[in-house]
This record gives C-alpha cells, sequence and structure tokens, in this order.
C-alpha cells in the first residue's frame, strides 16, 4: 500500500473506534466531519517518508506515528476555526465543524480527536515499549506547553510575539513531530531529524502566510485575509510578498540539506522536494529560483 492508502487506512480504522456502538451520534459524525476528507496529508506524509528513509521496520508503528500526527493537526483545525480564536466559517471547501454541529460539539471534537491520536499511538506502538515511550513523550510535547500546537495558539492572545516564535509553535511543532516520529518509529534517534521538521514546518507556514494575503477563497479553502483582520504576525506582511518568497525558498534548500545520512536519503530528498512545491496553490506556485 502507497503512503496515501497507508494513511487513509490508519485513519479510518483510528475514527471507526470512535464509531463504535455507545458513542454519541453527533460526536461520531463530527469526528468524521472533521478527518475526512482530508488536505494533503501533509505531516503524516512526512511522518512515513522519513520512516521509510531509516527502514520502516515497524510499519504499524510508523502508520500509528502518522495517524496521530494527522490526527492532531485535524483536532487544531477544528480548534482554530472556532468562534473564540479565527471564527473561520469554512474549512477545506465546506464549512467548519462549528458551523456544521455547533460550537460544543466542535470543542468536544477536537478534545476527542486529541486523545483518539495518542489512544492510536498506543495501540499501533504497544509491541515496542520503548519506542512508544519515547514516541508519547516526543508527540505530546509538540501539542502542548512551553513550544506545541497549544502554545503557538496562546501566543495570539499575548500582546507581542516575535515571528518566529509564533511561527515554531503554532506550524514548526507538528512538522518535527512528524520527521522525529517517524525516525523513532522506525528505531532511530530523533534528535538529528527534528532540524529538518522546523525547516519544513517554519517554510508551511510562510506559504500558509502568503496564501493568506495573496489568494481567494476558494482557492485555499478556508477564509482569506484573516491575519490582517485579527492582527495576527504575517511573514508576508512583515517581509513583504518578495521577501516572504525568497525566504520560503531559502527554507525548503534548508530543509533539503539538513536531511541527516541515511539508507533513503535520496527518497527522500525527492519526496520532499515534490511536496514543498504543493504548499502553495497553483497561482503562487514558486518558479524554479
Amino acid at each position: 500500500m502507497d503512503a496515501g492508502g497507508r494513511i487513509e487506512a490508519a485513519l479510518d480504522m483510528a475514527v471507526a473506534r470512535a464509531e463504535a456502538p455507545g458513542a454519541p451520534p453527533r460526536l461520531a459524525e463530527a469526528i468524521r466531519y472533521a478527518v475526512f476528507p482530508g488536505g494533503h496529508r501533509i505531516r503524516p506524509r512526512l511522518c512515513l517518508a522519513v520512516a521509510r528513509a531509516c527502514g520502516d521496520d515497524d510499519p504499524e508503528a510508523s502508520d500509528a506515528a502518522a495517524g496521530a500526527i494527522e490526527l492532531l493537526h485535524c483536532a487544531s483545525l477544528v480548534h482554530d476555526d472556532l468562534p473564540c480564536f479565527d471564527d473561520a466559517p469554512m474549512r477545506r471547501q465546506k464549512p467548519s465543524v462549528h458551523v456544521a454541529f455547533g460550537e460544543p460539539l466542535a470543542v468536544l471534537t477536537g478534545d476527542a480527536l486529541i486523545v483518539l491520536a495518542f489512544d492510536t499511538l498506543a495501540r499501533g506502538a504497544a509491541r515496542r515499549p520503548s519506542r512508544l515511550a519515547a514516541l508519547v513523550g516526543l508527540v505530546a510535547r509538540a501539542v502542548g506547553s512551553p513550544a506545541g500546537i497549544c502554545a503557538g495558539q496562546a501566543w495570539e492572545s499575548e500582546p507581542t510575539v516575535a515571528l518566529s516564535d509564533y511561527q515554531q509553535a503554532k506550524t514548526g511543532a507538528l512538522f518535527a513531530a512528524a520527521t522525529v516520529a517517524g525516525a523513532t518509529a522506525a528505531g532511530e534517534a530523533a534528535l538529528p531529524w527534528r532540524l529538518l521538521g522546523e525547516c519544513l514546518g517554519e517554510a508551511y507556514q510562510v506559504a500558509d502566510d502568503l496564501r493568506d494575503v495573496a489568494c481567494r477563497q476558494e482557492e485555499i479553502g478556508k477564509p482569506a485575509g484573516r491575519d490582517v483582520t485579527l492582527g495576527r504576525p504575517n511573514a508576508a506582511a512583515l517581509l513583504g510578498m518578495g521577501g516572504a518568497i525568497e525566504r520560503l525558498r531559502r527554507l525548503c534548500r534548508d530543509a533539503i540539506e539538513v536531511i541527516p545520512d541515511c539508507p533513503g536519503a535520496e527518497a527522500l530528498r525527492a519526496e520532499i522536494t515534490a511536496q514543498t512545491r504543493l504548499f502553495l496553490p497553483a497561482s503562487l506556485r514558486l518558479a524554479p529560483a
């Protein structure tokens, strides 16, 4: 099964557990709605790509890690769209969860997806306790405080924040979790893989800032111009369009250069090159530098 098939199968299995008999029907429906259909699944694809580059000797564990990363990403989108944060009515070309199911169920859906992510991780990596323990710690740090995606969301409530600190927590933390979790699931040391995730996470956030400034809602599947409206840090606003595009190019080059030595390094470089081309919609797609 290819990476896309592995990811969708892992997610479907996880969501099916949340739909087991006895679950509140609308909560179960909202959980599936939040996960399917997905976007490009960039984070879980990155997780599996790193696992493959490291040998992928336990596909069940790497599938669980990839699934957990995506479930956490979906949870963050549900919460990010809430009226108390971005108040976004659209996500992935359809009504946001709080629009479709109401705000109380949206809060609970995000909470349930976070728990489901760790349940998925525990089930998939249970046969290798040392790897499971490492995976739980790595993923938990990417979600919570002081530098996970919860902290990234919380920086929006502070009077000032450095753009790099905001981006590393809001977006970079989960990308870094994808790379270190992929390596850990395959039995390799996590630390050498963190910089790759951090580079890709910052690159993706810069691309997202560019989309927010320059694209229409129909292109990006969510409201545009929200950073300016809400006073959020934005690389395009700070650096200008040209400066932000150049920063994105540099980060993508850096990501290729920091890939650690491993059996599948060349294939991984090719995959990351292909994936970074998807960071922007066609109207902003980068020409070769």
